[in-house]
């Protein structure tokens, strides 16, 4: 681990390669798991002010999942989620013609009608940050569903640090990851 500004950051970032592989995995990560995507607390009023936009985009499911539980839950912990659908599925999540799950957010940015892409815990997929008191930690997620989606990374030589490049700089700005890929120079 080491330290960047108020972050700790895990070696595995740079020294990990990634490239998702949504022709293999086919966006299990939005579909499998126990809870929603992780949201920050000023992410919850986005989620509230863009839903009318989104809805057009969803599906019947996700749209009776959001109406029952709202544009975002609070877990037990005090946390703010993504409402699922009957405890598996993102409510946000839609798929293409080849069965592949998408972001009705990200979609309804595609096409214009909003200017937020989707929630930054979903756009640094498969790194997590775990806020603490005093520092963030900035974490790799090792997940077996992803396991296509490393070796893509391995053969096209990918770090992970670099598949997230504009994910990690919308959350952490641009001087942090110069910062970063000074690190990342030390470890070749």
């Amino acid at each position: 681990m080491f330290q960047i500004g108020k972050t700790i950051v895990s070696e595995d970032i740079i020294q990990k390669d990634f490239l998702c592989n949504l022709s293999a995995c086919k966006g299990a990560c939005c579909i499998d798991g126990e809870a929603g995507a992780p949201l920050d607390k000023e992410e919850t009023k986005i989620m509230e002010d863009i839903y009318p936009k989104v809805k057009p985009f969803l599906r019947k499911a996700g749209i009776k999942a959001i109406e029952a539980q709202g544009t975002f839950i609070t877990t037990e912990l005090g946390d703010f989620e993504t409402p699922l659908i009957n405890g598996a599925d993102c409510a946000y999540v839609i798929f293409d013609n080849k069965g592949t799950a998408l972001c009705a957010i990200e979609e309804a940015y595609n096409q214009g009608e909003i200017s937020w892409k989707k929630p930054v815990s979903c756009h640094l997929y498969p790194v997590r940050v775990r806020e603490y008191t005093e520092f963030s930690g900035v974490n790799y997620e090792k997940w077996d569903i992803c396991d296509d989606a490393c070796t893509l990374g391995k053969e096209l030589q990918v770090p992970i640090y670099k598949f997230v490049k504009e994910a990690l700089i919308r959350k952490f700005g641009e001087d942090w990851y110069a910062e970063l890929e000074k690190v990342a120079d030390t470890f070749k």
